[in-house]
């Protein structure tokens, strides 16, 4: 299968052999029955170490990123734990500094005091990077776009900077998805998706996945703490992801075209002082992005002319857009990141996120209009 398209509908999808079902069953069974001989025929002896759903799940985005392997978790934080976790302390990993900041809470507060030694710049500099590359680098994580300030880092770029020490590359494609980015293709070895967003795509299932370009040593291990430590998602969490992957393609084209528009409309809008997205000409990543990426997106920010307290007000008036956290769902939500980040955010205290639904657009547009 070459086309996107079909993979999303077919990949990890298997006819049940007894009863024809299409649709797949969902395996609630926390346990599964040993031969005579002690083996275990079905391939499957314990729901934390594998079950039917999670190895479909697991085989669909292997497919759609066009790796080798996946391991899935119970969110996207844990994905990108795990992954840091198979590392070593003294290790150096380099990251975004403006990367989301749940995990970039998740390194100050866990692996930092572990034994990490992990680096924040500015990813979209490739000088700043090969000025923070070390011998013992062995991770360096890109986030394009980034949540929530939508800045663009040239992956390739990245990757060739990264081999020169050795050192490997996650890149999380949450924001753009395998449709509109395809890492792998780009030099990286290893692909982090929140599958809360896009790939489940209606705000209600929690999950993550790592997907490997490679097998290696390193993900070996991933899979070891995946299957020891249990941190996965159920059969049912499973069921619903591969449930809306098969509208994935067609979600996140109709997703990043409606955002386009909306964004060109408050490039223009006397009372907005800058839009972050890619796709205008104005952006800083707009080349990198055009040469990367297959469209710009469904989520991207605005700074509103003011402050803080201007921002909230503009938030405070919307009617169709929700007031949520969260991304790539059908509705359309909006959300002020400073106020939920805290104290020692990097995100302008004017800035609202906007996440791009299935509405249509000129409803959305006079929507923000009208709370403008």
């Amino acid at each position: 299968m070459t086309n996107l398209e079909t993979t999303a509908v077919h990949s990890g999808h298997l006819i049940d052999p007894s009863t024809g079902a299409v649709t797949p069953p969902i395996h609630l069974s926390t346990t599964f029955e040993r031969a005579a001989d002690g083996s275990y025929p079905s391939g499957y002896d314990y729901t934390r170490s594998d079950n039917p759903n999670r190895a479909a799940l697991e085989a669909c985005l292997t497919a759609l990123e066009g790796g080798t392997a996946a391991a899935a978790f119970s969110s996207g934080s844990i994905a990108m734990m795990t992954l840091l976790q198979a590392l070593s302390p003294g290790d150096h990993v380099i990251v975004p500094g403006d990367m989301y900041f749940g995990i970039q809470r998740v390194m100050r507060e866990i692996f930092i005091p572990w034994g990490l030694d992990i680096s924040f710049i500015d990813m979209t500099s490739l000088a700043e990077l090969e000025k923070t590359l070390k011998p013992n680098t062995r991770l360096v994580i890109v986030e394009s776009p980034s949540n929530p300030q939508i800045r663009i880092t040239d992956i390739a770029a990245v990757v060739q900077l990264a081999k020169s020490v050795g050192a490997l590359v996650a890149v999380d494609n949450t924001i753009p998805t395998p449709v509109l980015q395809r890492p792998f293709s780009l030099g990286a070895d290893f692909v982090v998706h929140a599958t809360t967003k896009y790939l489940g795509g209606h705000s209600d299932v929690l999950g993550g996945i790592l997907v490997a370009r490679e097998e290696s040593d390193l993900f070996a291990h991933v899979q070891t703490i995946q299957h020891i430590g249990g941190a996965v998602p159920s059969p049912f969490d499973c069921w619903l992801l591969l449930r809306g992957i098969q509208t994935l393609p067609y979600r996140v084209r109709a997703q990043s075209d409606h955002a386009l528009q909306i964004a060109q409309f408050l490039n223009s809008h006397p009372a907005v002082e800058r839009v972050l997205h890619p796709g205008l000409k104005t952006h800083p990543g707009h080349e990198i992005a055009v040469k990367q990426m297959d469209g710009f997106g469904g989520l991207f920010s605005v700074l509103v002319k003011g402050n803080a307290e201007a921002a909230m007000a503009v938030a405070a008036k919307v009617k169709l857009f929700i007031r949520a956290t969260s991304f790539g769902g059908t509705h359309s939500l909006i959300e002020h990141r400073a106020s939920i980040e805290g104290p020692h955010t990097s995100t302008p205290p004017n800035l609202l996120r906007i996440s791009v639904g299935l509405e249509h657009p000129d409803d959305l547009i006079a929507d923000l209009d009208q709370a403008l």
